[in-house]
């Protein structure tokens, strides 16, 4: 998980019926601004593109944690969040996502400071399990979610790693506030999937790993984004999720620019919600 480096500690929740949820999901979010989200993406998008997409992957993500929250388990609900950046980007979260996400306040320096404030939050929420998830996979498998709040439900402690092809990672569940699963990790570098691993051995706490998926956090990642929403596919039995938004707007970036992709033949889609 790699991307939001300074998140702080002021918290509210407008999510409806989350306490009764025994899985609270927090997708970590950066307020869209040109020139200070996803400039990694610069070029081939310019920085009001970039920001742009970076609107359509919390929009996506955010209705991917709500599309798993319906269809989850009972025993394994699913309440879910943005936890967010800066201070004071509250009216940009409340006017972009649906009203049934909470909000969580996290803007510290340290990354990993961001992180264990938001599943403390979460904790604080009377949920039995965190989960942190990464905001840059608009594609990644509902049922990967589903997986795991049902593991998170079962019993004993345990934790969830969902591993990024980068060597970071997309998601982390835990059962218990471990401060241990978030020390001595090199942010945003190759190590960190295998160095939480380490700190999990460390406390011998069992860890669930989840297939592995990609973060579109640079030109690589948003060509292969364009591929998948082109219609290939990589990824064995896992269907992607379709992100609605993340599709429009890459058809409309595709009018002028080729990522590599396969313009004339974006996936086609039948918008199906349960």
């Amino acid at each position: 998980m790699n991307g939001l480096r300074r998140f702080n500690g002021n918290s509210d929740s407008r999510g409806a019926g989350a306490a009764a949820a025994s899985c609270g999901i927090a997708f970590m979010a950066k307020a869209s601004a040109p020139g200070r989200t996803k400039t990694r993406l610069v070029p081939p998008l310019t920085f009001d593109e970039a920001a742009a997409l970076n609107t359509a992957f919390l929009c996506d993500v955010a209705d991917n944690v709500l599309l798993a929250a319906r269809h989850a388990a009972p025993q394994a609900g699913i309440a879910g969040y943005a936890a967010f950046g800066p201070t004071g980007a509250e009216d940009f979260f409340r006017g972009t996502l649906p009203g049934a996400i909470g909000l969580i306040g996290a803007w510290f320096p340290n990354f990993g400071d961001c992180l264990f404030h938001t599943i403390r939050e979460l904790f604080a929420r009377k949920h039995r399990s965190a989960v942190v998830l990464n905001s840059d996979s608009p594609t990644l498998p509902t049922a990967l979610l589903i997986e795991t709040a049902t593991t998170l439900a079962q019993p004993g402690d345990r934790a969830v790693l969902g591993p990024s092809t980068d060597g970071g990672y997309y998601l982390l569940g835990l059962k218990a506030a471990h401060r241990r699963m978030f020390e001595d990790i090199d942010w945003s570098t190759s190590r960190v999937a295998e160095q939480t691993l380490q700190r999990a051995r460390d406390i011998d706490l069992d860890v669930h790993v989840l297939p592995a998926w990609y973060d579109v956090d640079d030109v690589d990642g948003l060509r292969r984004l364009d591929a998948e929403l082109n219609g290939e596919r990589g990824h064995g039995a896992l269907a992607p999720h379709y992100a609605i938004q993340t599709a429009k707007l890459m058809r409309q970036l595709a009018r002028n620019r080729d990522f590599g992709g396969r313009p004339d033949r974006l996936m086609q889609v039948d918008e199906v919600r349960a």
